[in-house]
């Protein structure tokens, strides 16, 4: 009887689910007409894109387009997506909505590769050459000639990956595309998605097969699912140490899973990942950029920043902006009333703001010419006192503050502490600190560590914790972040992972959201952190060694903050070396592959950190010149 009534309640909720989606669906078929086509590009492949223009024809329309690679789905001219465009908003403003499987996916013919390598100039040459932007632009320019009642217009939009492909058109752009908007956008993969300052994403490793196996034909299904890692209901924990060593990962990606092959192969910033970064060709961009991330983005932090920076520095874009949200992964395109990540609650309608105040305000002026361009440089949410803030330059021209580490475990606030200080941990790979608090289950993209409470790292030995006295005044971080660690370990190599956190008083109350089993008083809130591996200290390119016990510097960036740690609040920064199964553990003893390293080379480190360690926010940090060669 209890499986009866579960079976009908699972069809129930089912059915329901289906009505909605037809129903809204009908609006689209109400108001859309979808046709599809294979246009052909420069190199004789054809890119499946489907088309949705607006039934009324009373006057013509700019064109919406986001590139992908993980399907346009449905396919068939008689089935309607359920919504259009980056918003319900900019659905019922009305525009020619374009969706492309990008080369090599799904109904696209060619090849797939990742991050494909721009070509300096190549829509100049006009060559048989190819890249995303040679691709976007003969797409525009067959849609242009082809699409009826065009007003001669193109936007550009997409979140991850397809952010990636909206940056990647913005080098030698097609004159008709006159606004994009990269939103989570991977800029450089040795950096940012599946690697974090050259460490590797072990938690991302069940995604490999999306990204590493070639279709054999066009197909509407996912064609790597038969290929994933196998996986129990353990927690990610346990999963990954049993699995062991990366090397074992290739019991079950073979040789045919090219992105596998491709991340084995390539430990180090050679000219493999060097081809793929895209912030060097972002020059010369003559339209309108709307840059989106969100500040808890554990997949791509990297991307929004600096894809704005280095269009910024260029100097060219007609108007080239930021928006930084209290969002994970792509939240801004969806609105679920309260935005909440794991325990920690930010506002209500966050995302209908954004979409109706700052994306289709951006879109509608570019495109249709309609309302003001009134929206700042930089939109930053500040979370720690959850409000928008507006900025005329990012990072903000602001003093900087120097947190240091002080011998009785407090944080000093631009105070050198003790250059003679001491601190000392035992970093065991066999028994790495955990990235959650919780035990999270065996998945892809980990989100709500972003904001997870720190108490259950700061009670480990290997974890050294510093916090300021209780606040008297609110304090606000702004800008760039620099850890500059002076260290000395007992081994040949070593990870160093830097948290900046919020301490609530211990008389914090829970917000409307709070989970019940959740105590805020004393809740350590992460914040910003990073991970750096040791080896690449002085190039990304020629990793080096340690020498057991002689004193070294490690400096590397957490990525922008905005911040506002209240009066009462207490500042922390913690410092370890395992963060598992997020990052993959370093074996410690210097191994020129660690994707080949062996169960003998994991080995205990003594980790000593120097009470001359700073970490440096705001102000002006020459990033350039302080870290590590990329070349």
């Amino acid at each position: 009887m209890k499986k009866l009534s579960y079976l009908l309640v699972l069809h129930l909720l089912i059915t329901t689910l289906a009505l909605a989606q037809e129903d809204a669906a009908d609006y689209v078929r109400a108001n859309y007409t979808k046709k599809e086509y294979r246009i052909p590009m420069r190199d004789g492949v054809k890119l499946y894109t489907i088309v949705y223009s607006p039934k009324d024809q009373s006057h013509t329309y700019p064109m919406l387009m986001k590139r992908t690679c993980y399907s346009i789905r449905p396919y068939g001219e008689d089935k309607y997506a359920k919504s259009l465009g980056p918003s319900k908003t900019l659905m019922e403003d009305k525009y020619i909505f374009v969706y492309q499987d990008v080369r090599g996916r799904y109904m696209s013919e060619g090849k797939f590769t990742n991050m494909t390598p721009n070509i300096p100039g190549n829509n100049r040459r006009k060559k048989q050459e190819v890249d995303e932007s040679s691709d976007t632009w003969d797409t525009i320019d067959w849609l242009l000639k082809n699409v009826e009642n065009n007003n001669g217009k193109v936007g550009q939009w997409g979140i991850s990956y397809p952010g990636f492909y909206t940056a990647a058109a913005l080098p030698d752009a097609h004159p008709a595309l006159v606004a994009s908007s990269p939103q989570a956008p991977i800029s450089d993969f040795f950096f940012d998605d599946f690697h974090h300052m050259g460490a590797y994403l072990e938690s991302y490793t069940l995604a490999v097969p999306v990204f590493g196996y070639q279709k054999d034909s066009l197909t509407t299904q996912p064609w790597y699912v038969d290929h994933m890692l196998p996986v129990d209901n353990q927690g990610a924990y346990d999963y990954y140490l049993q699995l062991g060593p990366l090397k074992n990962v290739s019991r079950y990606y073979g040789e045919d899973n090219e992105f596998w092959q491709e991340l084995t192969q390539h430990p180090n910033y050679d000219e493999f990942w060097q081809k793929r970064n895209l912030l060097p060709h972002l020059k010369n961009v003559k339209h309108a950029v709307l840059t989106v991330g969100g500040w808890y983005d554990a997949e791509d932090l990297y991307g929004p920043l600096n894809i704005f920076k280095h269009i910024e520095a260029d100097g060219q874009s007609v108007n080239n902006m930021l928006v930084m949200g209290p969002w994970s992964h792509g939240d801004w395109s969806r609105e679920r009333g309260v935005q909440v990540i794991n325990d920690i609650y930010f506002g209500d309608s966050i995302s209908t703001f954004y979409q109706a105040e700052i994306e289709s305000v951006f879109f509608n002026y570019y495109l249709k010419g309609e309302g003001e361009m009134a929206l700042p440089k930089a939109y930053l949410f500040d979370p720690g006192i959850k409000k928008w803030q507006k900025f005329a330059v990012w990072p903000p021209e602001v003093p900087s503050t120097r947190l240091y580490f002080m011998a009785d475990g407090r944080l000093s606030l631009n105070q050198p502490g003790d250059p003679g200080a001491v601190f000392e941990y035992v970093s065991d790979p066999q028994k790495p600190v955990p990235y959650r608090a919780t035990v999270a289950g065996v998945r892809f993209t980990p989100r709500p560590f972003m904001t997870d409470d720190q108490r259950h790292a700061a009670r480990r030995p290997d974890v050294l914790s510093f916090q300021t006295d209780v606040l008297t005044e609110d304090i606000t971080l702004a800008g760039e972040i620099l850890a500059k660690l002076n260290v000395a370990i007992s081994t040949t190599d070593a990870d160093f992972v830097v948290k900046l956190i919020d301490v609530y008083p211990p008389d914090a109350q829970p917000d409307k959201t709070t989970p019940r089993h959740v105590v805020m008083g004393g809740y350590q809130k992460l914040v910003r952190s990073e991970v750096f591996r040791g080896r690449f200290r002085n190039s990304f390119v020629e990793p080096e060694p340690f020498v057991p016990g002689e004193p070294t510097e490690v400096q590397f960036p957490l990525q922008d903050i905005l911040y506002t740690f209240q009066k009462g609040h207490r500042i922390m920064v913690q410092v370890h070396s395992t963060w598992f199964p997020y990052i993959d553990r370093n074996p410690q003893k210097y191994v020129d592959n660690i994707f080949t390293a062996g169960e003998e080379d994991f080995v205990k480190s003594t980790i000593q950190v120097f009470g001359n360690s700073v970490i440096e926010i705001g102000g002006d940090i020459p990033m350039e010149t302080v870290l590590p060669k990329k070349k």
